[in-house]
C-alpha cells in the first residue's frame, strides 16, 4: 500500500508545474504589468497580449529580449530594462501560473 501511494504521489508531483522563480513575488512585481496586461494576465485591450497560462520558458525569454534589445518595442523595452534576472524569472512564474 506504502508504494502504491509514493507512486501515486510521486506521478502527482512530476504532472504538477514546476516554476523557476517565486509566483509571490512575481504577484508583487505585476502590478507595473497589469494596466496592459490586467491583473490576472489577461488584457481587456486586445493590442495587448494575454500573459496567463504562456510557458515560463517563453515569458522569461521575451522579457530576456526586450531587455537586450533583441526584441524592440518602445514601450515594453524601458518596462524590461529595470527587470533583474530573478524579477523576470518571478514574472514568468506568476504569469505561468495563472488560468487564462
Amino acid at each position: 500500500m506504502k508504494k502504491m501511494t509514493l507512486a501515486i504521489a510521486t506521478a502527482a508531483l512530476m504532472s504538477a508545474p514546476a516554476f523557476a522563480g517565486d509566483v509571490e513575488a512575481g504577484k508583487a512585481k505585476s502590478a507595473m504589468c497589469a494596466a496592459c496586461h490586467g491583473a490576472e494576465g489577461v488584457s481587456a485591450i486586445p493590442m495587448y497580449p494575454n500573459l496567463a497560462g504562456q510557458k515560463q520558458a517563453y515569458l522569461a525569454k521575451q522579457l530576456k529580449d526586450f531587455r537586450s534589445g533583441a526584441r524592440k518595442d518602445p514601450v515594453m523595452a524601458p518596462m524590461a530594462m529595470g527587470l533583474s534576472d530573478a524579477d523576470i524569472d518571478n514574472l514568468s512564474a506568476f504569469y505561468a501560473s495563472l488560468k487564462p
